[in-house]
């Protein structure tokens, strides 16, 4: 039977593009599948949020030679001070005690999307844009995918199906693939700060009773703003003027940068965590926040989807060097397994921290603070938590492969 594709990727997003540029020397036949026109996907509001990327993220960067294109206009986190409103805990981690270059780097979420939709396009990725899936049909040995194109219709088969088209998956949808969701019943409000004093590369994770306030530094005297409130809290902050906001925002984070003002819009965005029941169905997986998507307290959901990439990248280009079929049964409930660890231990973790940082119960406040001060006098345990933090546990073997 003659395929029109050996692999669809449908999504153009960062995991979509990812996973194309990781397999473009595979001897794959390759197209991403993709609902936005490129104007449209620039000029997106998302792509204004600051993205928080791990050591381990970058090192995965730097492996597609993706990284280059866009180190400079990053800005390296030399320092992660870690605290807890009206009580004494707080920890601080240091790339120059673990002897790093860096924890870990902020970017716009635009720049990185746009080198990566040029990098495909210079290495002749087929891209269907804009394209929406509208039927996804898998046989014995083949998947047959359905397209609107305008007022055209267009069929495509290919071996393999990889849905990486975001927490508003067509795919996960058309796959009939249940989620489980738990409502934070918190939303974030994400914005841009000038600092009165410089951030000297100091990303401030604080946790207030109403849930965590994350500033990450960015251009010169400049801070991206995640700040979790309760609902009607977010509401009201931006219901009210912007010097109201301001004023609680200052309250919340201190003067330790010195006077806040805006010089971004504010935006709000629920929080949930969301989680497919499985990655697979027939000839598809699902990979990013296709499959899960998390609260952003500890900056780990663009991270754990990266990580989705490289491992599906990695055991593709095994089972092509087997000659193998890379849509089968057997192959694609393997790569669900070996990433189910992954999964559960960083939504697990990140899960633990919302709950017990946005609790102010007393035996809860007490215990949380003793652990931090604890933490910032135990060098060991402290580097176990800055790794953690830069994304490198359990990534020493696939990285140097």
């Amino acid at each position: 039977m003659q395929l029109d594709y050996d692999l669809l990727i449908v999504g153009g997003g960062l995991a979509g593009n990812c996973l194309a540029l990781s397999l473009k020397d595979s001897g794959l036949k390759i197209a991403i599948i993709e609902a936005q026109t490129r104007e449209q996907l620039h000029s997106t509001h998302s792509g204004d949020r600051a993205l928080a990327l791990a050591s381990g993220t970058v090192l995965m960067l730097e492996k597609l030679h993706a990284w280059q294109g866009v180190e400079h206009v990053a800005t390296a986190i030399k320092q992660i001070h870690i605290s807890d409103q009206g009580h004494f805990g707080k920890t601080r981690l240091s790339a120059e005690k673990e002897q790093v270059d860096a924890l870990g780097y902020v970017i716009s979420a635009r720049d990185i999307e746009t080198h990566l939709a040029d990098l495909v396009a210079e290495v002749g990725i087929k891209v269907i844009s804009p394209a929406r899936v509208v039927g996804i049909m898998s046989a014995e040995d083949a998947i047959h995918v359905n397209l609107k194109q305008g007022n055209d219709s267009i069929n495509l088969s290919a071996k393999l199906l990889v849905g990486a088209d975001g927490g508003l998956s067509s795919v996960r949808t058309l796959l009939d693939i249940p989620q489980q969701i738990t409502d934070y019943e918190q939303t974030a409000l994400v914005t841009t700060v000038t600092t009165k004093l410089p951030h000297r590369n100091t990303a401030y994770e604080r946790f207030t009773s109403s849930g965590p306030l994350a500033l990450l530094p960015i251009a010169k005297n400049q801070c991206a703003v995640v700040w979790t409130r309760t609902k009607d809290d977010a509401e009201a902050l931006m219901l009210g003027s912007e010097a109201d906001f301001l004023t609680e925002l200052q309250r919340c984070f201190g003067f330790k940068l010195g006077a806040l003002s805006l010089s971004a819009p504010r935006r709000a965005f629920s929080l949930s965590l969301i989680r497919a029941d499985k990655m697979v169905s027939g000839r598809a997986v699902i990979i990013g926040n296709a499959a899960h998507q998390l609260h952003p307290v500890a900056g780990q959901g663009f991270n754990l989807g990266l990580r989705d990439v490289v491992h599906l990248a990695e055991v593709l280009l095994k089972h092509i060097n087997l000659q193998k079929d890379i849509g089968s049964a057997e192959f694609l409930a393997a790569y669900a397994q070996l990433r189910k660890k992954d999964h559960d231990r960083t939504i697990g973790f990140t899960d633990t921290v919302v709950k017990v940082f946005s609790n102010e119960w007393l035996v809860m406040a007490v215990a949380r603070n003793l652990g931090l001060t604890i933490l910032d006098h135990i060098p060991q345990a402290k580097s176990v938590l800055t790794r953690h933090a830069m994304g490198l546990v359990g990534l020493a073997t696939q990285l140097h492969k």
